[in-house]
């Protein structure tokens, strides 16, 4: 055995004893993911499938005028109407004003919290119970420090339900129940040591993560060369097993780890970007709140044909005024009670139509903008940057989809010669650029989605078989980690028993 080798031997060996855990932790928390998703999250559907109909009778401000009232001054990129804590609200930025009295919402109390808490869950007061109110964020609302305080409630439903109000918005920002949680604590926390001592010191996470994946594709490797290198050493028992099931899967074993580094963004070309577009591209600037009228009852009812709106955006494309209304879906709304009792992620599924209304005419638009004029507005923004493609796609590409549906569908792309060869992708029915992609991008989404979650279009939309693959490979990586594991305490216990049976001589 040459001196190379056993050095190698013994790195793999003595590495591979703390790391061969991680990786059992990884692949068995990476099959749970598979199907309970990422951290527990109170989604946008399942948002507005809680809200309460939009009552239009008790508007009597306009936007310009709920702006006047709170001062806001300056126009603000985000503006939507809704009802916060069975009121009429405008939402300016961050600001919210109710739209019956131009009163500005101020930090609620616990007991305000609470009647949120009941209208969102459906259930009385007197079965939720204020926990306590949150300065710092805990395990589950590590991404919403900005909503700190947050009023934390437990409600007695039989679901283990806990929900957390914002104090600021009077809104449900963070929803988990006992099986979100479970799911979470084997699921998404261990695989990406999400553990908020941990996570919440952003650069000390990274640094682990990213240094713990690096040992990992270390100790990958030297298992694939001395897969080579120990071929003819007579493995017997768990270290063939070992042996064995380490050549089968190495090789996914490693890419998988590898990919998983990527996500961290290590190096710096994952953190190029491409070409800048103006933000108001498309829009032509933030809504306009002087061309939005006084709210008619009867104009909106002929609008909605009678539907219940949940929430009413305004929005500004091609330097036109409209109403994005996010209506209540008929079932939900026919059986509110039952809506509201309905299991959260079962609620979570329906999807909530949408209709685009002209604020100057009051009718709805259903045609898409024009191609001829969203080009001509991409040009005008990017002078000097040929455009080499543009073309309209009623399916999804290989940088631009979603296995559920989620995101819209037909979309205009168009691909730039500039030095990064980004890719626009643009909704023609509300103008606006949904996301692109530059070339290091591209490179990224298959080393990373294409390695580590097998996001190949001909395996990725094609389930149950996807599954399978998926979970055999898994399952494979398991299998040789768990082995190495045990081999690897067994080799550490033997010195130790050794010493402890001199010592008792």
């Amino acid at each position: 055995m040459t001196l190379l080798r056993k050095w190698l031997i013994l790195a793999h060996r003595y590495l591979g004893i703390p790391l061969s855990l991680v990786f059992v932790v990884w692949f068995v928390s990476g099959i749970v993911m598979m199907y309970a998703g990422g951290m527990p999250e109170l989604t946008p559907q399942l948002r507005l499938n809680r809200l309460p109909a939009l009552d239009i009778s008790r508007i009597n401000l306009t936007p310009h005028d709920a702006a006047k009232h709170a001062k806001v001054w300056s126009p603000a990129d985000s503006v939507s109407l809704f009802m916060v804590t069975d009121r009429p609200a405008y939402r300016l930025g961050t600001t919210t004003v109710f739209a019956d009295n131009g009163e500005v919402l101020g930090n609620i109390s616990a007991a305000a919290a609470r009647t949120v808490a009941s209208q969102f869950t459906g259930h009385p007061e007197e079965q939720i119970q204020h926990v306590g109110t949150l300065q710092q964020p805990d395990q589950w609302t590590m991404m919403y420090d900005r909503l700190i305080p947050l009023h934390k409630f437990r409600v007695d439903d039989g679901l283990g339900t806990e929900l957390y109000v914002s104090s600021s918005t009077a809104e449900v920002t963070v929803l988990t129940t006992q099986r979100s949680r479970a799911l979470a604590w084997i699921g998404t926390i261990p695989h990406w040591f999400y553990f908020s001592a941990l996570r919440l010191n952003h650069s000390l996470w990274s640094q682990v993560v990213i240094w713990t994946a690096t040992a990992g594709c270390l100790l990958a490797v030297m298992g694939l060369l001395l897969g080579v290198t120990q071929a003819r050493t007579p493995y017997t028992r768990w270290m063939r097993w070992h042996y064995l099931t380490g050549v089968v899967f190495g090789v996914f074993t490693l890419t998988w780890v590898f990919s998983g580094l990527l996500s961290m963004e290590p190096y710096a070309w994952t953190k190029a970007r491409g070409l800048e577009l103006p933000r108001d591209v498309l829009s032509g600037g933030p809504p306009d709140l002087n061309a939005f009228p006084e709210m008619d009852v009867t104009t909106w009812e002929r609008v909605t044909g009678g539907r219940a709106v949940a929430e009413l955006q305004l929005a500004r494309m091609q330097d036109e005024s409209y109403y994005v209304a996010r209506l209540i879906p008929e079932h939900l709304e026919a059986a509110k009670s039952e809506r509201l009792h309905q299991p959260y992620y079962i609620t979570d599924r329906v999807e909530s139509d949408r209709l685009v209304i002209a604020a100057k005419t009051m009718t709805v638009k259903d045609d898409a903008f024009t191609v001829e004029s969203v080009m001509d507005r991409l040009i005008a923004a990017t002078p000097g940057v040929p455009i080499v493609e543009s073309v309209m796609l009623d399916e999804y590409d290989s940088y631009y989809y979603s296995r559920r549906g989620r995101i819209p569908l037909p979309v205009l792309r168009v691909k730039f010669a500039d030095p990064s060869d980004t890719w626009v992708y643009v909704d023609p029915h509300m103008s606006r650029v949904v996301t692109s992609v530059h070339r290091s991008n591209r490179v990224e989404r298959w080393l990373f989605n294409g390695l580590h979650s097998l996001d190949f279009g001909f395996l990725y939309t094609s389930r149950p078989l996807w599954d399978f693959i998926v979970i055999t490979l898994s399952v494979g990586g398991l299998a040789s980690s768990g082995i190495g594991f045990w081999v690897g305490l067994k080799r550490l216990r033997r010195p130790f028993l050794r010493r402890l049976s001199e010592g008792s001589r």
